[in-house]
């Protein structure tokens, strides 16, 4: 009887194979890089959309730790990049009719970087570097992120009986683009720095540049009601 109980109640082996998969548990058996397998062609694309975002980020510091206008024009040159990924992920996400269940979120957060942290980051190497400036490009972030955030809970309900969203509610984040075209042509007629249009104002404790205000104007549009028919 002894010898049965000490059978059923043995002391856990290190060296038993059974054993050890009891105690790890599942979870630690997938394979190496598990995750990176699940991405699909689609998301790949995605990823260069966050990775040229983020080259224009990069850039954008280069500049101002440099003034190089090549590293602007570089900045320049990456958000439309970014553009044509984020335009391009879903096209050939729909041709291969495969999607990795990471699609959706990989898609939001390289559009926070490309068309939030990236054009915030530009305006600020080409002179929108007072206080006021910079709780402005954070208001403009912060409307990023929540335009996203609401996309992304919001699309089932949006969506017709096949699924498409039929119309965007408030601005997509990628008009943001429109505020990095009139920073080039800015830059390409040297308004920057100290010759920004509209000049500077100290308010309070903090300097003003008014030309900051287009992306309080941007930002609000998209964290708005308005409803766009989405193509």
């Amino acid at each position: 009887m002894s010898f049965g109980i000490a059978a059923m109640v043995r002391e856990p082996n290190d060296d038993d194979p059974s054993m050890q998969l009891e105690l790890r548990g599942p979870s630690s058996r997938k394979p190496p890089f598990s995750m990176v397998r699940t991405f699909a062609l689609a998301d790949l694309i995605t990823l260069g959309n966050a990775a040229s975002g983020t080259g224009a980020v990069l850039v954008s510091m280069s500049y101002v730790a440099t003034a190089d206008a090549g590293k602007i024009w570089a900045a320049f040159g990456l958000l439309p990049l970014a553009l044509a990924c984020d335009a391009l992920d879903g096209m050939v996400a729909r041709w291969r009719r495969k999607s990795s269940p990471l699609g959706a979120d990989l898609d939001s957060l390289a559009d926070i970087v490309s068309f939030g942290v990236a054009p915030a980051a530009l305006g600020f190497a080409l002179g929108l570097r007072g206080g006021w400036d910079a709780v402005i490009l954070c208001y403009f972030v912060a409307c990023g992120i929540s335009r996203l955030a609401r996309y992304n809970v919001t699309a089932a309900a949006l969506s017709d009986e096949k699924g498409k969203v039929k119309y965007y509610e408030g601005t997509p984040i990628p008009t943001s683009l429109a505020i990095v075209l009139m920073l080039g042509i800015a830059f390409y007629g040297g308004h920057v720095g100290d010759a920004l249009w509209f000049g500077a104002s100290e308010l309070g404790p903090f300097v003003l540049h008014p030309l900051s205000l287009v992306y309080v104007l941007s930002g609000s549009m998209m964290v708005s009601t308005f409803r766009i028919p989405k193509p």
